[in-house]
């Protein structure tokens, strides 16, 4: 990418050809897919009561994971939702937060094994951990915050299929993994509880 992630993130806020999801998807044509994971999956993975907002979000994500699983090209979403204005507060606080923290990462992101993480196959096979990984971060009670580490998971996923790296990929899988454990023992706890 001739700009930086970040800086097209804090575009965002100011174009008002991207304050809709169809024009989110359309600033970053050829990783619309991840980058629509990273910005959905955001909220949740912060450890943060969202009110249940973020199972919207995660809902989101299952239906774009499921078509990268499949391996379509481009983003299907029903048209009332790409034609939706993505929230005033998400784009002046959310987006710009979500773009300082980007800044960051680039400074350690750099392709690693990169014909592996645009390889179709390892997309399709990503595709399928994010959906894994938000169907239990949707699962996850609301305001239990165990939502949080799956989520965090796929943010590091979409990174990973961003900036071709493979170290970020390997860290999404091993935090998703420990959230994933988590929701299943203390789910396990409180089934015997019960």
């Amino acid at each position: 990418m001739a700009k930086t992630l970040s800086s097209k993130l804090g575009q965002l806020t100011r174009k008002s050809s991207s304050r809709t999801v169809e024009g989110l998807i359309d600033s970053f044509a050829d990783k619309s897919f991840a980058i629509l994971c990273l910005v959905l999956m955001a909220i949740p993975a912060l450890p943060l009561p969202t009110g249940g907002i973020s199972h919207l979000f995660e809902l989101i994500t299952l239906l774009i994971a499921f078509q990268m699983i499949i391996g379509r090209q481009s983003i299907w979403l029903p048209q009332s939702l790409m034609k939706r204005s993505l929230p005033d507060k998400f784009r002046s606080a959310t987006i710009p937060a979500l773009a300082k923290f980007i800044k960051k990462v680039e400074g350690k992101a750099r392709p690693r094994l990169s014909p592996l993480t645009i390889n179709p196959l390892f997309i399709r096979l990503m595709g399928g951990l994010i959906f894994i990984l938000a169907l239990f971060a949707f699962l996850a009670p609301p305001f239990s915050g165990l939502d949080t580490l799956p989520s965090m998971g796929v943010v590091l996923i979409a990174l990973a299929l961003i900036f071709e790296d493979i170290i970020f990929a390997i860290l999404g899988a091993i935090v998703g993994a420990f959230g994933v454990g988590t929701i299943l023992l203390l789910g396990n706890l409180a089934f015997r509880l019960i």
